[in-house]
């Protein structure tokens, strides 16, 4: 049964998880359970924010485009002349009609309805037959400003993100401190090479069940012995940075994660080694890190390859995670490193199925009336810790 809180509790139960780690107390049942709180997340979590919602390789050439959903909002990604990426409301702006079903090449984008037609930047073309039978004007649309519905949109590491109030920072301002940090992969060019490359995992769980297990290496030796085996608990480190002020009333976002100091690099049977990014410091030699970009999406960058989960909430219960595996150089697409490639795929898959027991446990482990939302080990648990603080703090932003 989902256990309900009133205004009055809710506000003090999410001001517990905002205190310091060696005192605070997890989020409340009713994050993770109800219907309410979902719909309230949202508005002040995902709306607010900048979230991932899909990945630019899905538009691999000039006038391409593909409909998708995200929390129930129809979206359209397209890639104009020019190449830029954009995502506007699939909605013709005439009778509200949605516009686009498949993905594909489209030289316009036609309304099914009324044939309204709008170029891919979303300027409205054509209305024909709009002023009566063969007149395609009429005096009260402006085609400059009855276009698509453009939303804000950026790409990063191969993930589209979009702010749907259109109130956030810029993204380059509001994720400074994870951009500062990857700034030498932040303009790398990545080669996905196809199906091989990407895979989706269904989870009954809250979405911010993945993404707090995500944040922290304190498992490894339990839910991950193979890897624990190579890249063992103790040669992890945190990585995390709470919201920073930019300005009056304006604070940059949270991030958190963890990093490896004895990365190794994957070897074919002949003794190859994937190729790496050009140019990065030596560091990367035998380092790598995992890093989640609240709300929604989750990062990995190794020297010669990185990759990226969006993880869809479908509900208070289920999510689905997209993982696509990017390259550092693009002959890696070739046939002969095939074999290569698909062990890389595997090896992750495996890692990222075997944490769906657990995050799937937890989930259950919610409906105990009970639970107080679990207290942190502060030497362990600190990223994880600052993810709650991220979530509580979006919740309470209008409740104080």
């Amino acid at each position: 049964m989902t256990q309900m809180l009133s205004s009055q509790d809710r506000c003090a139960a999410l001001t517990q998880v905002v205190g310091d780690v060696d005192v605070a107390l997890g989020l409340p049942n009713e994050a993770y359970l109800s219907a309410d709180y979902f719909e309230e997340e949202k508005r002040k979590v995902f709306a607010a924010s900048w979230a991932g919602i899909g990945f630019a390789k899905d538009l691999p050439e000039p006038l391409w485009v593909k409909p998708i959903e995200f929390l129930g909002e129809p979206l359209l990604l397209a890639r104009d002349r020019e190449g830029q990426v954009r995502v506007f409301y699939n909605v013709c702006r005439h009778r509200g009609m949605k516009l686009v079903f498949e993905a594909g090449k489209q030289n316009v984008i036609r309304c099914p309805y009324h044939s309204w037609s709008y170029d891919h930047g979303g300027t409205l073309k054509i209305t024909p037959h709009a002023g009566g039978p063969g007149n395609n004007i009429c005096s009260r649309l402006e085609k400059d400003v009855t276009g698509l519905i453009e939303i804000r949109s950026h790409v990063f590491m191969g993930v589209i993100f979009i702010n749907l109030d259109g109130k956030a920072p810029a993204f380059e301002e509001a994720n400074a401190g994870l951009l500062q940090r990857w700034h030498e992969y932040a303009d790398k060019p990545l080669t996905h090479t196809g199906s091989d490359s990407g895979f989706t995992l269904s989870l009954d769980t809250n979405w911010k069940l993945a993404v707090e297990n995500y944040c922290e290496s304190y498992h490894l030796p339990w839910v991950h012995p193979s890897l624990n085996s190579y890249s063992r608990l103790e040669d992890h480190y945190h990585i995390m940075q709470a919201g920073e002020e930019l300005r009056p009333g304006v604070t940059s976002e949270a991030f958190a994660g963890q990093g490896t100091l004895v990365y190794s690099p994957m070897l074919a049977d002949d003794g190859r080694r994937f190729p790496a990014f050009d140019g990065l410091d030596p560091k990367w030699d035998k380092q790598a890190e995992y890093t989640a970009l609240f709300p929604n999406v989750l990062l990995g960058v190794h020297k010669d390859h990185s990759f990226a989960i969006v993880i869809e909430p479908k509900g208070p219960t289920q999510s689905v995670e997209h993982v696509e595996i990017f390259y550092a150089q693009p002959h890696v697409a070739e046939a002969e490193w095939q074999a290569m490639r698909d062990k890389n795929a595997t090896m992750w898959k495996q890692v990222f199925e075997e944490d769906i027991f657990v995050v799937e446990g937890m989930q259950k482990g919610r409906s105990a009336s009970g639970f107080d939302g679990g207290v942190f080990a502060p030497a362990m648990d600190a990223p994880t810790h600052v993810f709650h603080q991220w979530a509580a703090s979006k919740m309470l932003a209008e409740a104080q």
